[in-house]
């Protein structure tokens, strides 16, 4: 199950050597932490549960935002905060909505894009469901921790990087997720 959660996190060759004597998620997760912080986003970010993957990403935008940050990147935020309180539909559709005035590009924006994709369908209300592809959600999560670290002085990104997976093993922790028998590699 540990190389199955390799492969779908989309880790680099250098990360898949460091992965080689892992025995469990949080092993790897450690490892890849020290020498490899953008995989560790990467492969952590698959793990988590949508909701408090989108947390984390939240936290880490919000953090990363700069104190005079645009009306739309504060809308987003607050809009992706919004659906973490209460992740319902209407929610959901209101953080694409903002992400999207925001861009997407930026880490409020790919925040909100996350939250969106966390639902179950991509497709106006009303309509024919379509779902979104399996780990889109967790994919918009990197990309906004990631965006999150280097989007300004990216020269302290190293330093950033170590705080948002500290983050992210907070969460890890709260949601019992290296109790997980699916996740330590025991299946």
């Amino acid at each position: 199950m540990l190389s199955e959660w390799i492969a779908i996190a989309g880790l680099s060759g250098d990360a898949r050597q460091t992965a080689a004597g892992a025995t469990d998620a949080r092993s790897l997760a450690e490892k890849l932490s020290r020498a490899h912080p953008e995989d560790a986003v990467r492969f952590l970010a698959h793990l988590l549960p949508n909701r408090e993957g989108v947390l984390w990403a939240w936290s880490c935008a919000k953090s990363a935002a700069p104190g005079d940050a645009s009306a739309l990147l504060r809308a987003s935020l607050a809009a992706t905060e919004k659906w973490i309180a209460q992740p319902n539909d209407e929610n959901r559709r209101a953080a694409m909505s903002a992400a999207q005035e925001a861009e997407v590009g930026t880490p409020a924006g790919a925040a909100g894009l996350a939250a969106f994709l966390s639902g179950e369908s991509l497709a106006p209300p009303g309509a024919h469901p379509v779902l979104p592809a399996e780990h889109l959600a967790s994919k918009a999560v990197a990309a906004s921790i990631m965006l999150s670290a280097v989007s300004s002085e990216p020269e302290k990104a190293p330093a950033k990087y170590r705080e948002f997976l500290m983050r992210g093993f907070e969460l890890a922790q709260r949601t019992h997720l290296w109790e997980s028998a699916a996740l330590a590699g025991t299946e």
